[in-house]
């Protein structure tokens, strides 16, 4: 299970049944000034889905809690470890919202880490879409892009399944 130590905890989330613990992170992440706490909630929701497994209606919250931080939230530090927690809790519904935000998010930090998220995630459906971003005006992002085809097309006859929890 992916539980980063580099998580600060101190109001003792993770010991908190999932839904208690979704509920104490919701209001954080959308209404927490401060962006070290709401990173931190980011965090610790995603546990939430790797716990609960993919089978489960709140790892579906999560995911639109996720989304929800893409299209709202003004940090990209933030913004980037929500398209993180999308790959790493492989949130494949979340491949369109991965897209849209290498694409027309303000911050190159936070398009990189959308598309690498799509290279973690062997989203082989969207290279097409990826490969627009070589011609990213940001040297970061069309470098990611470059990066993330090559990944692709090295994990292209890879037949061992993708396991989100391996890359935390």
């Amino acid at each position: 299970m992916g539980m980063s130590a580099t998580v600060i905890d101190e109001d003792r989330v993770r010991e908190m049944p999932l839904q208690k613990r979704l509920e104490f992170c919701e209001p954080i992440l959308k209404n927490e000034r401060d962006e070290s706490r709401r990173w931190d909630a980011v965090w610790l929701a995603g546990e939430i889905a790797e716990i609960a497994g993919p089978k489960e209606p709140i790892f579906d919250k999560v995911a639109d809690l996720m989304v929800w931080i893409l299209e709202n939230d003004d940090n990209g530090v933030v913004k980037h470890e929500a398209c993180f927690q999308i790959a790493a809790r492989n949130m494949r519904k979340k491949i369109p919202n991965l897209v849209n935000s290498a694409f027309y998010d303000k911050s190159a930090l936070v398009k990189h880490e959308a598309i690498e998220s799509l290279g973690l995630m062997r989203a082989f459906e969207v290279e097409n879409e990826i490969k627009v971003a070589l011609n990213d005006p940001s040297p970061d992002v069309s470098e990611t892009a470059r990066f993330v085809l090559k990944r692709l097309e090295r994990t292209r006859n890879i037949t061992k399944e993708y396991v989100p929890s391996q890359i935390l």
